[in-house]
């Protein structure tokens, strides 16, 4: 058989090392890699995935690997796939008796665990009776459904705690056991244990309190949680009530269903002969469940598999780091990884083997050396795996290690940015033409440190990109749409009034805004008369009304006031600046046109506010394109399918600005050669050739301060978690005082903190160690805002004492001679921010060269004033609304239609529709690229809509909304036209009204032929043979061109194929004609290949690359 160094040579790869020879040739049989930073694990992953296929003795689609994100999935099934391509090109046998041409196709199945949970559940849920559709609740969805929960409770809540708080508990403790496989009756009665020990306990000596203080908020916290876990059951039903799980849920569900049903066990070891696991040491609890019931020892019973099928010894790999376990904050389980070799053990029964790969394919000897001392307590401490120390490659660079300690956290900071600077002079000084600067990342343990940091960065003149410091609620054209739709709404939002008016369109000065605002307190003002007359004013019906609440209220409270409306009713312009009264006026205009359009469908509003208010221009300007516009677009598309309007979706943004880090923002490619900014936690598995780590202050890095079980109900009491045989136990004192038992638990809250202090000892290990070249590390004294020094942490005097034999510090500030405070000095800034920034004078001097030629092409020929559209400091008294202006332009445009082609750069992503259009007529989607305009509603597109509402109400036996809801129900020719009901009848009729669909109205944002294409299938169903198929529903007639209209097929098989990891063929598509009954499956439905050659015949450009 051929050896895993011979297979690389063949298929001219390096050749592994011995350590990684050893994984890859491991005979079938369960095992566990310890692999260290950067010691290639996802190469050997891949390696060893090829070793089996070219020997025989697995065929691809045997193989099953999990890993926790998509993109680390996308990357270990790319690079399988590559090796396995390059196999089948070889002409030497490997050794398994055939030649690799004849190897069999297939591809391995890579997918994170959660999705591997997802599809246990829709392939075996009806076993347990539950519903494989089920939807699946965003983090916002959830709080949303749970908020709901709490207000409409009519049950005891003795809680002082507000709505909010409640929720936010609730949600925390509903987690909470879903992660650990418990329930809300057994937290019930462990919370009334706890209770009961510590009201129950004598006061102890002296105490005068009937509760000791030490108890006081432990018990308090307690008592709150087990009055919301009624509440918590409530939250439950709902779910059930409404057919959607939460992300906990996913887990919870698949780990019972596995442990009721062990043939899902007997057909996943039939179905995968080879599993491997990577990041095995941030697996939480039932994750361990599901994957030891499935192929490991399933609760201690052995062989026991049924069948005659041995349960031990299936070909288990787990690969992980046991130092680098610093996700328990969100359920990971650091005893996972130890406990692995009797989970999976060998077919003998003893405990599986374990492997390492301790080679550093990433880190200098400087660095290692740091980063193997720091992480020595961790790696032969309590139960973990003994990991043996990282050491370089043979060729390795030395490295460079600098550090300090400083005065300030600005100090800091500017040492920090201006040693970054000095590298990057340095090596573009070195490589000459062409040179690129060294990749580079500032790693911080809390968000917060991330601002000053980037400032410090951009004054030492570096380029910045900060990683995750927000969503995509606080990209600045998402934040300007929100905003606008946030006004329309609600013309009290004044944050979102500011915005607008401080903002690059309207640029309103200080002393226009207090004009401005003077006016709105004067249009809210104080109450009039009893008597129902101002000063001279008309009478007012509710003067009593607000008199008498005036009388006891201030007038704040009764009304709340309001720019926008101000901006409507600005009075005597002489308050104003000329030019801020000019655009007051058009800002005015702005939103009356806007408000009118307010009762289009949300995705529709959407796009018309984006184009007016020119966010499309503006984005494309900046520099990054439409992928946040796109992205947010995909969010109003997901919201609006639950039949939500314009209020309903702030609500949702609300909600997801505090559950989801404002939602996750559009990809947007960075270009290369900048510093990036991120926390520590998001780093994980990257690296870069500078890397520095700063902040270790006391209190800052290591974080010291936390909650235990006692105060946090995100944590459960340890004897309920599944990892409870890892975790301190609350030690109670015989017969002890209520003294003792505040004693007791502050001892067992200082092992937790211990607990703690080990992760963030990993944190910091996994910091040092994404530095390929050079590590900066650094501490302060004085930190923003502190009355006191805070001075060095722990871990940068540790870290200082093992680089000092090789390096003497930068700087090392003694400690402050008093601790009466820090000088703080003024900071000083111009507002409103200038949008244009440090680009002023150079868009200004291109401006003014438009201008002027413009004024040139006007006295050339001149063109009367009212046939040109106002600027934003102009307004036409007799057309204030810009219609006639409008309308003389669309007329233009109309009679140069004919004559005129249109060149215009194909959006990055587009919707089915503008695809379809594409194939049909190019020059008309050019048009409509070119001047986007709202399409008219009619009877024949609301026929539709009613028709589509009503199907979905059918199929999801829940009205989402009632068709008198829709928009346009009110015209008149919805009560008379009988055509809505003769369109059901002959639904009805047909054969898809006897099948029910495995999901209906499914929107997608997938990338198709190299573009991001979105739209929304009407529904899928399951076929006999295991396919599916998606189905379109039509209720006008067929179309003339039939092969253009194929296109929105195919890309729906497309993207449903990806959307449920299928292969194209299984995935079948077909047109339904409701009116004619008629079901038509195009043959030769396009595949990607043909929608990319599409896409070329009809632009000029090539497509861009998949």
């Amino acid at each position: 058989m051929i050896s895993a160094i011979d297979l690389a040579r063949e298929l001219g790869l390096p050749a592994p090392t011995a350590e990684q020879a050893v994984v890859i040739e491991a005979p079938l049989e369960p095992g566990l890699v310890v692999a260290g930073a950067g010691s290639g694990k996802t190469e050997t992953m891949a390696a060893r995935v090829v070793y089996l296929i070219a020997t025989g003795q697995v065929r691809p689609e045997q193989v099953l690997g999990l890993t926790f994100t998509r993109k680390a999935a996308a990357a270990l099934a790319q690079r399988i796939r590559q090796r396995l391509a390059l196999l089948t090109t070889l002409r030497p046998r490997t050794g398994s008796g055939r030649s690799p041409a004849d190897l069999p196709a297939g591809d391995p199945d890579v997918s994170t665990y959660h999705a591997f949970g997802g599809r246990l559940i829709a392939d075996f849920g009806p076993l347990a009776g539950i519903e494989p559709a089920a939807r699946v609740l965003t983090p916002t969805g959830a709080w949303q459904l749970a908020r709901r929960v709490v207000g409409r409770w009519d049950g005891d809540l003795l809680t002082d705690l507000g709505p909010d708080q409640v929720t936010e508990r609730l949600l925390a403790i509903s987690s909470a056991l879903a992660d650990h496989l418990t329930d809300v009756d057994l937290l019930s009665d462990e919370l009334a244990t706890v209770l009961d020990r510590l009201r129950s306990a004598p006061p102890g000596p002296r105490q005068r309190a009937a509760l000791h203080s030490g108890l006081a908020g432990p018990v308090k916290r307690l008592q709150d949680r087990q009055w919301i876990l009624p509440l918590v059951a409530a939250y439950v039903r709902a779910k059930r009530d409404r057919g959607v799980v939460d992300f906990a849920d996913q887990m919870q569900i698949a780990a019972t269903l596995v442990r009721e049903h062990p043939r899902i066990g007997e057909a996943m070891r039939e179905r995968y002969r080879v599993v491997l696991l990577d990041e095995y040491q941030d697996t939480g609890h039932a994750q361990r469940v599901i994957l030891r019931s499935l192929f490991g020892d399933r609760d201690g019973a052995g062989r026991a598999g049924g069948h005659g099928q041995a349960r031990w010894g299936h070909p288990v790999t787990a690969v992980g780091d046991p130092v680098q376990s610093i996700y328990s904050w969100r359920g990971a389980s650091a005893s996972n990884l130890p406990r692995f070799v009797t989970d999976f053990p060998l077919a003998s029964g003893r405990p599986s083997s374990i492997r390492s790969l301790l080679t550093s394919f990433r880190n200098p000897g400087a660095v290692l050396a740091l980063a193997n001392e720091v992480s020595r307590p961790v790696r032969q401490g309590g139960r973990a795996v003994e990991v043996g120390e990282l050491r370089p490659t043979p060729a390795a660079d030395p490295g460079r290690v600098r550090y300090g300690l400083f005065g300030t956290a600005e100090q800091e900071n500017a040492w920090l940015a201006e040693a970054i600077a000095g590298y990057w002079r340095d090596a573009l000084d070195e490589g000459g033409a062409g040179a690129t600067p060294p990749t580079t990342a500032v790693l911080v343990r809390r968000r917060s440190d991330m601002a000053d940091t980037a400032d410090a960065l951009r004054a030492a003149g570096l380029p910045v990109e900060v990683v995750g410091l927000g969503g995509l609620l606080d990209e600045p054209e998402v934040a300007d749409l929100v905003a606008t739709l946030r006004v329309l709404v609600d013309p009290t939002a004044g944050p979102a009034a500011m915005r607008l008016l401080t903002g690059a369109r309207w640029q309103l000065g200080a002393a226009d805004l207090e004009a401005l605002a003077a006016r709105a307190r004067e249009l809210a003002g104080p109450a009039r008369p009893a008597d129902g007359h101002g000063a001279g004013g008309p009478a007012d019906p509710t003067a009593a009304v607000r008199s008498a609440v005036a009388a006891a209220l201030p007038v704040e409270d009764i009304d709340t006031w309001s720019l926008v409306d101000a901006a409507g009713d600005l009075g005597p312009a002489q308050a104003y600046s000329a030019a801020g009264h000019r655009r007051l006026v058009r800002f005015a205009a702005h939103l009356a046109r806007l408000r009118a359009r307010l009762n289009q469908p949300l995705p529709d509003l959407i796009a018309d506010l984006e184009r007016a208010c020119h966010l499309d221009v503006e984005s494309l300007v900046a520099g990054t394109g439409r992928a946040h516009l796109d992205a947010f677009a995909a969010v109003v598309a997901e919201v609006a399918a639950t039949g939500a309007g314009p209020a309903d979706l702030l609500e949702y943004l609300d909600a997801a600005a505090e559950r989801e880090d404002g939602l996750t923002p559009g990809e947007v490619p960075q270009p290369s050669g900048r510093v990036q900014v991120l926390t520590v936690h998001a780093a994980k598995g990257l690296e870069w050739e500078i890397v520095a780590v700063p902040h270790l202050t006391e209190g800052v890095f290591p974080i010291t301060r936390g909650s235990t079980w006692l105060g946090d109900p995100a944590q459960l009491p340890p004897q309920l978690r599944g990892d409870r045989d890892d975790l301190p136990q609350l030690a109670w004192p015989a017969d002890g005082t209520q003294k003792d038992l505040a004693d007791a638990l502050a001892a067992h809250a200082a092992e937790f903190g211990e607990l703690r202090l080990t992760e963030e000892r990993r944190l910091l290990y996994v910091a040092l160690t994404r530095a390929e070249r050079t590590l900066l590390f650094s501490g302060h004294h004085w930190g923003t805002g502190l009355a006191k020094p805070a001075g060095p942490s722990p871990f940068l005097e540790e870290c200082a004492a093992l680089a000092r034999p090789f390096a003497e510090p930068d700087e090392w500030a003694p400690p402050p001679a008093t601790d009466e405070g820090q000088q703080l000095l003024p900071r000083t800034a111009v507002w409103p921010i200038d949008p244009l920034g440090p680009r002023r004078p150079h868009v200004q001097v291109g401006a003014d060269r438009v201008l002027q030629a413009l004024a040139d092409l006007a006295a050339a020929e001149p063109e009367p004033v009212e046939d040109r559209p106002g600027t934003a400091d102009e307004v036409d008294p007799g057309d204030p609304f810009g219609w006639a202006a409008d309308v003389t332009t669309l007329l233009a445009e109309r009679s140069d239609r004919g004559r005129e082609v249109h060149e215009v750069e194909l959006p990055g992503t587009i919707t089915v529709t503008s695809l379809v259009e594409l194939a049909d007529d190019p020059a008309e989607l050019a048009r409509r690229l070119t001047r986007p305009v709202p399409t008219e509603s009619s009877g024949r597109l609301s026929r539709g809509t009613d028709f589509h509402a009503w199907l979905e109400h059918r199929f999801r036996g829940e009205a989402l909304l009632e068709l008198s809801d829709l928009p346009g129900a009110g015209d008149a020719w919805v009560g008379a036209d009988p055509e809505i009901e003769d369109l059901k009848r002959r639904f009805l009729a047909s054969p898809w009204a006897d099948r029910v669909p495995i999901d209906v109205e499914v929107p997608f944002a997938s990338r198709i032929a190299g573009l991001g294409v979105r739209g929304r299938v009407d529904a899928i169903f399951a076929d006999a043979d295991g396919g599916i198929t998606v189905v379109d529903w039509k209720t006008g007639h067929s179309p003339l061109r039939e092969d253009a209209a194929a296109v929105q097929l195919a890309c729906y098989r497309l993207a449903i194929a990806q959307l449920h990891g299928l292969p194209l063929a299984r995935v079948r598509a077909a047109f339904h004609y409701v009116r004619s009954g008629v079901t038509q499956s195009p043959a030769n439905l396009l595949d990607a290949d043909g929608i990319e050659a599409l896409i070329a015949r009809n632009t000029l450009d090539p497509v861009p690359p998949r």
